[in-house]
């Protein structure tokens, strides 16, 4: 399976993922022309773009996607929250699979600060792969079995976020809430020794900080749990 991971951060997310036959879009919040230039994937080729939640970052180009007729894929909370309705714009439930070209997804449930906010866990019917994606959340509830690559976000750590406060980069009230709906490194490493990593071939930490983050200490702390491939994408 290749990942591309397009935009990373508050100013846009958006990542492809294919498995040669079909690709899916997750996220997409950045104008619909870089998302298929800075690829280099073609619309014909897309199956379907996974909408995470409803804030701008994450569903910029939801509505210009769907006018060149690929299928979106949202909670019904999202699709509600952004007043999109349409035969391209599918409301699926956490927790149930659903086809999307040669991928089956199952969305989760996850905490943010968002209504009814989604991950996805896609599997290649083709390849027998899957990809685990999740952004923008306090923590991930759930475990999973046999991950072959991650797609996770990685938003800040407490060293980090502590010294944005001290230094007066960011206000007390603004860390509070960072901490209540993004992942930090040291949670998402409770999460990744909870799980199942045996078949694990990539991690790809998304969704970075600015200013309450290091990729290059998050990468090497990851690896040194993990002992797998890291990538760390600072696309803010």
């Amino acid at each position: 399976m290749k990942i591309d991971v397009i935009a990373s951060g508050s100013g846009g997310n958006a990542t492809i993922i294919s498995d040669g036959v079909s690709s899916l879009l997750l996220d997409a919040g950045i104008p619909i022309k870089r998302l298929f230039s800075e690829s280099g994937v073609m619309i014909s080729d897309v199956a379907g773009c996974l909408v995470s939640h409803d804030h701008g970052d994450h569903s910029l180009a939801v509505k210009d996607l769907a006018k060149r007729g690929i299928d979106i894929y949202a909670s019904r909370g999202t699709f509600d929250r952004l007043e999109l309705s349409g035969h391209r714009y599918h409301a699926v439930p956490a927790m149930q699979w659903f086809s999307a070209g040669t991928f089956e997804v199952m969305p989760f449930d996850v905490i943010h600060d968002a209504h009814e906010p989604f991950g996805f866990w896609a599997k290649s019917t083709r390849t027998r792969e899957n990809a685990l994606y999740f952004v923008d959340t306090a923590y991930v509830k759930y475990i999973f079995r046999e991950i072959d690559y991650l797609i996770c976000e990685c938003n800040h750590g407490k060293h980090e976020l502590h010294r944005s406060v001290k230094s007066g980069v960011i206000e007390p009230e603004l860390a509070a809430r960072i901490v209540k709906n993004h992942m930090s490194l040291e949670r998402l490493i409770y999460f990744l020794k909870a799980n199942d990593l045996s078949r694990l071939k990539q991690i790809h930490l998304i969704h970075m900080s600015a200013n309450n983050s290091d990729a290059g200490r998050f990468k090497k702390a990851v690896r040194s749990v993990t002992g797998k491939e890291v990538y760390a994408h600072c696309v803010d």
